[in-house]
């Protein structure tokens, strides 16, 4: 993979095909800055177009997933990026909206492992993930009404469909911080682990277990639900099954499942 070393974002790209994608700003708890937005960006860029990718496994290093908006951005104009936040410069997303929105575009699933803080920022980035493992006593919340602001990297539209429209108003003006254990019950944990890590790897590996082909379209649909109708959704359905179905991918799940043996897929390339 091209991505080159730096102190922000690590990845270390595994036999298997698991991406392990770590902040490693850890003496500031993976708080956001202009180089941390960058480099996050980077790296989504350069999963994107690696073939043998499956799955990424997305955490921080040191006592934080993310602790937020790194408050020296309030005094630097320049610390989020310049121009007009309404601005689009990354598809349907600005700048940093993309850095959340970024791992749900993601062509494999991503699985956040969340632990210690997360907070506005790193909250709405983990809400990016598809999973997200989350320790029970991690601190979390959804931070930006503190700082008289409202959330403004993509938590929107990546909480719609998670958790229930009153809970979602509630957290969002009282900025209350809750933990990782009701965030299960809130619908922003997937699973609440003593070891997230472990656990968020053990499922990407699961994951890149299974015909690559089928899993990037599962997440294609998944992503268009909450955007289309009942029977664009049906043809959506059969349009990617069209393309998967007696494919070699498909032959070779079919054939490792009855030979009871580990399959071997060949990757998605483009």
């Amino acid at each position: 993979m091209e991505f080159p070393t730096n102190d922000r974002v690590s990845i270390t790209l595994e036999d298997d095909g698991v991406a392990q994608v770590r902040f490693v700003r850890a003496d500031k708890m993976n708080a956001l800055d202009h180089e941390m937005f960058e480099t996050m960006i980077a790296a989504a860029e350069a999963l994107q177009a690696e073939p043998r990718v499956r799955a990424v496994v997305l955490s921080g290093e040191g006592k934080a997933f993310c602790a937020g908006l790194d408050l020296s951005n309030f005094s630097n104009p320049t610390g989020s990026g310049s121009g007009k936040l309404a601005d689009r410069t990354h598809g349907d997303s600005n700048r940093a909206q993309q850095v959340a929105t970024q791992w749900r575009k993601l062509k494999v699933p991503v699985i956040a492992a969340v632990h210690g803080v997360c907070f506005g920022g790193g909250l709405q980035i983990a809400s990016g993930a598809d999973i997200r493992v989350v320790h029970p006593a991690t601190r979390m919340a959804i931070m930006e009404m503190k700082w008289g602001l409202v959330p403004d990297m993509g938590g929107y539209v990546l909480w719609r469909g998670l958790v229930r429209d009153d809970v979602l108003r509630e957290l969002i003006f009282t900025n209350r911080e809750f933990t990782g254990a009701e965030a299960q019950a809130l619908g922003l944990a997937t699973h609440v682990d003593e070891d997230p890590h472990a656990r968020a790897t053990e499922l990407a590996r699961v994951i890149a277990d299974r015909n690559p082909h089928a899993m990037q379209a599962s997440k294609r649909i998944a992503n268009k639900m909450y955007d289309m109708t009942g029977s664009e959704l049906l043809i959506e359905e059969s349009v990617e099954q069209d393309q998967i179905i007696r494919q070699p991918n498909q032959v070779e799940a079919v054939m490792a499942g009855m030979q009871k043996r580990k399959a071997a897929y060949a990757d998605v390339e483009g």
